[in-house]
């Protein structure tokens, strides 16, 4: 146990260690920062690789075989409607459990943190729904997602422009470290109980449709909703001397996370031991090893959650606001383009969904290619989002195009990739974005002077998007060098049989 903890944190180390380093040029050559901040921004960093670390473990562990079991009992409910409710309650409940939403709660100015969750959580529970039962019945995954962005696109256009990029960021923002590995995990379960050639496929889609759901329901919120005011607390930079300061800072927030994390975990608990006691599924060595893998779910989250938004967050503010506010204002995109690049390789989710990827497909879609696909589709969404900050273009002129492209894309690559793909836009928007990407926009609008509901939140919305595209792509790249090897093969077979003919004839002469 301790060696594969050992191997997961060294993963987590090298996922960390450029974004570290990209922030610390940053800060020598760009934005001066104090000693006290870099001090808790490196002392974040590795609570973070070591949260990371415990907390990979722990979905192998636990969430991931919790989802599969949950996903096969499911699916032997033989009443649709009893099966429909129990989903959406699972929705909701976990919805309610992703510390990842509250981040982006906390941020959001005007709307009470609550009821932009229970907002939230209703969408989430009626999408997830929807999205278990097209496994079961076997409904094309493309048609579904057509449909769905199809009714977002109409809702948009009544929706209020406060509440439209904030829509799209909740879709993103709704699937973090808690409710991903449960969900691909619960899709691969519902499909293990079939038999046919499209199980594996099917597998996959989920969180892809479940991140519809929190569009929507924040779109109908915002045309319903009148918010009285729209004051921003600003991200501030807590002011340290000694080492002694910066640990006492850390360990003042630690017992927040502490309870927010248990009150996350509790619910998924529970369900495991609904779960036990109803099949008695797990043997004992199993299920002792599942509450290990509970606990190290716990540690990593908490360990996370404390050292992005005390360490990384305020440095995210600090850095936008003073680059926006200089005369190098325009090299937040290229830089903004290299953050993306990395930061998505430190989101807990994104290994869990790559590792899930390449057992699936026996290998033939490997996770260091989902890697390099994903990096390049954030890179380019960051760049976009600092271009919004700065311009402050509409969210609508990009989000519309990009989900069209991907809806078309669909069309032309094998089944499995259209779930990945959607799939990976939700795993790819986790708390890394939330908790230092969003502040950075925010302290590059407030630096601009621009509208942060407008033109600051929105770069969730964006990192949940061009992976859609980005892993779509690769799917025609795969599609076109499987048709060329099977072209190769096919010629080999036609110049073995010529030379066989050939050795045949020379035989008979």
């Amino acid at each position: 146990m301790n060696q594969k903890l050992k191997e997961k944190t060294l993963e987590s180390l090298s996922a960390v260690l450029p974004i570290t380093a990209i922030v610390l040029i940053i800060s020598i050559f760009l934005v001066p920062m104090e000693i006290g901040t870099i001090a808790m921004f490196l002392t974040g960093a590795a609570m973070l690789i070591v949260g990371m670390g415990f907390f990979q473990l722990g979905a192998e562990m636990a969430m991931t075989p919790l989802g599969e079991g949950i996903g096969v009992q499911l699916s032997k409910i033989k009443k649709t409607t009893f099966l429909a409710v129990t989903i959406f309650a699972i929705g909701m409940m976990i919805t309610i459990a992703e510390p990842d939403l509250q981040v982006l709660a906390d941020q959001v100015p005007a709307i009470p943190s609550s009821t932009l969750v229970w907002t939230i959580a209703g969408g989430v529970g009626i999408c997830l729904m929807i999205a278990v039962l097209r496994i079961l019945f076997r409904i094309n995954l493309s048609i579904i997602l057509m449909i769905l962005y199809g009714i977002v696109i109409i809702v948009s256009i009544f929706t209020p422009d406060n509440f439209l990029a904030l829509a799209f960021d909740s879709g993103g923002a709704t699937t973090g470290p808690i409710t991903v590995p449960f969900i691909l995990a619960l899709g691969v379960g519902l499909a293990s109980v079939r038999s046919d050639a499209h199980a594996s496929d099917d597998s996959f889609g989920l969180v892809a449709i479940s991140s519809v759901g929190p569009i929507l329901a924040v779109m109908l919120l915002g045309i319903f909703f009148r918010p009285e005011s729209a004051d921003y607390t600003k991200t501030e930079i807590i002011g340290v001397v000694t080492t002694q300061d910066v640990v006492r800072e850390f360990m003042l927030v630690l017992p927040h996370y502490a309870k927010d994390v248990l009150v996350s975990i509790l619910p998924i608990a529970f369900m495991f031991l609904a779960l036990q006691l109803i099949s008695h599924r797990y043997h004992h060595r199993h299920f002792l090893r599942m509450v290990v893998g509970l606990v190290y779910t716990y540690i990593g989250l908490v360990l996370f959650l404390a050292g992005v938004s005390v360490g990384f967050a305020p440095v995210g503010s600090l850095l936008g606001g003073d680059l926006a506010a200089s005369q190098y204002k325009w090299l937040l995109i290229p830089i903004g383009m290299l953050i993306g690049y990395f930061i998505v390789k430190a989101e807990p989710a994104i290994q869990v969904l790559n590792r899930q990827v390449e057992t699936i497909t026996g290998g033939s879609i490997s996770a260091s290619a989902m890697n390099l696909s994903l990096s390049l589709g954030v890179s380019v969404s960051v760049g976009l989002a600092m271009m919004r900050s700065i311009t402050g273009i509409s969210i609508y002129w990009i989000v519309l195009p990009g989900y069209l492209i991907a809806l078309i894309l669909t069309k032309f690559v094998p089944k499995i990739f259209v779930g990945i793909a959607f799939d990976s836009g939700g795993v790819a928007s986790g708390p890394m974005t939330s908790t230092f990407l969003l502040p950075l926009s925010i302290g590059v609008c407030e630096a601009l002077g621009g509208n942060i509901m407008t033109d600051a939140f929105g770069v969730v919305a964006l990192v949940a998007m061009t992976p859609l595209i980005a892993i779509q792509i690769m799917g025609v790249i795969y599609q076109v060098k499987e048709k060329r090897d099977a072209r190769i093969a096919e010629l080999s077979m036609e110049e073995l049989n010529e030379i066989e003919d050939l050795e045949d004839t020379e035989n008979d002469n």
